[in-house]
């Protein structure tokens, strides 16, 4: 009997063993993911923004308000209808995956992620435009400190972060629709609170959302399709570090 149990207790042990060595995995994959997603973001960003403006006046089509001079490609992004285009094209990525990543293959769903990161890259490449490169960088290095101190914490844990996660939702659309609102109102006070509110509120998704993808690869230890789900782990973690990194640009970006 204390041979059985002996056994027992060593079959536990491993086994626990086995799946924190899983997780470890699991989680990287969902890191490497999410942090070459952030390079192929930012390469596709900074090449579009040298191809869209110039110091050469003769051959600028338009220029800013800040006196960035655009060239064709520029003003074709920016200051024509196609701005809208680029602008929302990333959330139909978003949404293919979310809801269709189940019927996709793993492959497909590979290149979609890809693909929405370099379409991420040319919407975002107009704020090469508007800050500073250097602040650009030093925002960077401050959003990812405090993403990954955050995402530790949620992995870290012992708390349930639920209830914070649905009250963190709440706020998140409150904070959409106060942007909206001061797209007419145009008040700096109020971009200063969105700003300062939307760091808070995506610090906090960071951990909950960290702590979900946890939860998620508990529940499907041994299951096929643990690459797709570590594609939609990297997907989330992506948005919130984005998220962060633009209102954290809002507060301390120094505008060209």
């Amino acid at each position: 009997m204390a041979e059985y149990d002996r056994q027992t207790v060593a079959g536990r042990v491993g086994t626990a063993a086995a799946i924190d060595e899983g997780l470890r995995a699991h989680m990287l994959r969902v890191y490497n993911y999410m942090g070459i997603g952030l390079a192929v973001t930012g390469i596709v960003a900074l090449a579009l923004s040298m191809l869209t403006a110039t110091n050469d006046p003769s051959q600028a089509v338009a220029q800013l308000g800040n006196g960035v001079m655009l060239t064709q490609l520029g003003v074709a992004l920016y200051g024509s209808p196609l701005q809208w285009v680029v602008m929302l094209s990333p959330f139909a990525f978003i949404l293919a995956l979310s809801f269709g990543i189940n019927k996709m293959s793993f492959a497909t769903a590979q290149m979609v992620f890809w693909a929405f990161a370099a379409v991420m890259g040319i919407s975002l490449s107009s704020i090469f435009l508007v800050y500073t490169g250097g602040s650009i960088a030093k925002v960077f290095f401050i959003a990812a400190a405090m993403f990954g101190s955050m995402s530790l914490y949620g992995y870290t844990t012992k708390r349930d972060l639920t209830s914070i996660g649905a009250f963190l939702f709440m706020g998140l659309i409150g904070l959409i629709i106060a942007m909206v609102v001061n797209i007419f109102l145009q008040s700096s006070a109020l971009d200063f609170a969105i700003s300062a509110i939307g760091v808070l509120i995506f610090l906090g998704l960071t951990a909950f959302d960290t702590q979900k993808i946890k939860e998620a690869y508990a529940e499907n230890i041994g299951q096929e399709g643990l690459g797709k789900l570590a594609i939609m782990g990297a997907l989330t973690l992506y948005l919130d570090f984005i998220n962060l990194f633009l209102m954290l640009l809002r507060l301390f970006g120094n505008r060209e």
